[in-house]
């Protein structure tokens, strides 16, 4: 599956990147987690529906640096050629 969600709150220059690509990680996920220009976070993830599921719901936990207002999510078949997890 791939996970695509976009995370609106303080989440830039907090290292809100860096512990998303942790725990995907630590989930065995692919993908990416990038800035936008408008501030929010974009997050990219391939693997598992239960693993990108987990990844989902840390997003939305509460316990991520800066903090978090909305996260708008959606769902699509991989798309694959993903090596591995990277902050862009």
């Amino acid at each position: 599956m791939r996970l695509t969600a976009w995370v609106r709150g303080r989440v830039q220059g907090v290292g809100f990147r860096w512990w998303t690509r942790s725990r995907a990680l630590e989930l065995g996920l692919v993908g990416s987690a990038s800035n936008l220009a408008d501030g929010r976070v974009e997050v990219i993830a391939e693997g598992g529906r239960d693993e990108c599921e987990r990844l989902l719901a840390a997003l939305r936990s509460g316990e991520t640096p800066g903090w978090v207002d909305t996260v708008v999510d959606r769902w699509s078949p991989a798309k694959g050629g993903l090596n591995s997890f990277v902050e862009r």
